[in-house]
């Protein structure tokens, strides 16, 4: 009884926890890579090196820009069909 009690005990602390990360206020974090242009290209560097190194990664980013920014989304699919066009193939685009 005690064990499982533990357990359960350990299982809320982890869904709190969750729901607290869900909270976090990414303003500041924003703010930052608006105000400096360095910290944005790191954290760009940061985030191709994941999609590198993790392949399914490709798709969830395309589909977070295509939700999040429309734009940015249509002109990426815009010059992979100019770069198609011309014979030459994006590698990183495949399958958008």
């Amino acid at each position: 009884m005690i064990k499982s009690l533990t357990i359960l005990k350990t299982k809320l602390m982890k869904t709190e926890e969750k729901q607290q990360q869900g909270k976090i206020d990414f303003e500041p974090f924003y703010q930052a890579l608006e105000d400096d242009p360095k910290l944005l290209e790191e954290a760009l560097e940061i985030l191709l090196e994941m999609v590198n190194s993790e392949p399914k990664s490709i798709k969830k980013l395309a589909l977070l820009i295509k939700v999040d920014s429309r734009f940015l989304f249509n002109e990426i699919v815009e010059l992979y069909k100019l770069n198609q066009d011309k014979g030459n193939t994006l590698s990183c685009c495949g399958g958008i």
